[in-house]
């Protein structure tokens, strides 16, 4: 679905996001001043460029439930919940949150995951009672209490009502921090969700696998590494050395030494904490091990604990 540019960057200040977040404001002119009124309860942030998709029809909870990671069955209307797709294997091919209302589950996705997830939906129908769209008239706004929606043409208004905007910059500091992933920039083709703390946990975000709910594809590595294993990677939050005026570029290289030992996602300036990163590193990479990228020195806070599954091990 061609996105096209937000009404929102006509405020006073805004400067537009670059790649594929170029339709929204980055910032308002102090991206500083944005993360301490978002931290502090207030505000709203502009993410009119991420996809939404409609899922109608009397069975579409029970369907949803039998193709993803999460428990739909009996889902109450007015709750957010996360969902993966994942392929056999347990990579992760599609992410999804959203909201039931009784009638339809409302969904964004990542910008430019859309149509791939309706034309993936769309073939799994089968005799099952449901219809997948696109909705180009909805955007995606989020709150410090939470994502939304709000109609398309209703933006400006929107905006006048919720308060100061913060830009993306803001909104991504705030979730590096969270240690939040996002899809398509902190995961790749290979990523698993025991690897980026997708599954229930102490996170400040949804999770988007449920342990204790039946078959679906991809589960049984997500149980063997949950239960028995330790996931290949870990996502982990890396505090960058300040001194430099920049920030490492999605996809650049984590160097353990002269060893490459993982790759960079989201990066952001945070207010409190300085230049901070997710990256995905490699499982048996010491937690306290100093890492480079980009030719800066990288502290590392863990976020996926690289033993995870070994509480649950049996004895020997």
């Amino acid at each position: 679905m061609a996105t096209t540019t937000s009404p929102l960057l006509s405020l006073p200040g805004a400067v537009a996001a670059d790649g594929v977040d170029a339709p929204v404001a980055a910032h308002y002119g102090s991206f500083n001043n944005e993360q301490r009124l978002l931290a502090s309860g207030e505000g709203f942030v502009d993410l009119s460029h991420r996809d939404v998709v409609v899922i109608a029809g009397p069975d579409r909870l029970t369907w949803l439930h039998s193709l993803t990671s999460q428990a739909f069955e009996g889902l109450e209307p007015g709750v957010w919940t996360a969902a993966l797709v994942l392929s056999p294997q347990g990579h992760v091919e599609h992410f999804f949150a959203g909201v039931d209302d009784g009638t339809a589950f409302t969904a964004w996705t990542e910008p430019g995951y859309g149509e791939p997830l309706v034309a993936y939906l769309d073939k799994m129908k089968f005799w099952s009672d449901v219809t997948v769209s696109l909705a180009a008239d909805l955007a995606v706004a989020w709150r410090p209490s939470g994502y939304l929606f709000v109609p398309r043409d209703q933006l400006a208004t929107f905006a006048e009502a919720a308060g100061p905007a913060a830009g993306l910059w803001a909104f991504d500091a705030l979730r590096i921090e969270r240690g939040e992933p996002r899809f398509g920039i902190d995961t790749d083709h290979r990523t698993i969700p025991n690897e980026v703390g997708w599954l229930p946990a102490e996170q400040g975000f949804l999770p988007a696998v449920h342990l204790d709910k039946g078959c679906y594809r991809g589960q049984e590595t997500v149980a063997r590494v949950h239960t028995l294993g330790r996931p290949p990677r870990r996502l982990t939050l890396l505090h960058l050395d300040g001194s430099e005026n920049r920030l490492p570029a999605v996809g650049s290289p984590l160097l353990h030494g002269e060893r490459e030992v993982g790759v960079i996602g989201s990066s952001a300036r945070h207010f409190e904490l300085g230049p901070i990163a997710l990256g995905l590193v490699k499982r048996n990479v010491p937690v306290d091990a100093e890492l480079t990228v980009d030719g800066m020195p990288a502290a590392q806070e863990v976020i996926v604990d690289p033993e995870v599954g070994l509480h649950v091990r049996p004895l020997r």
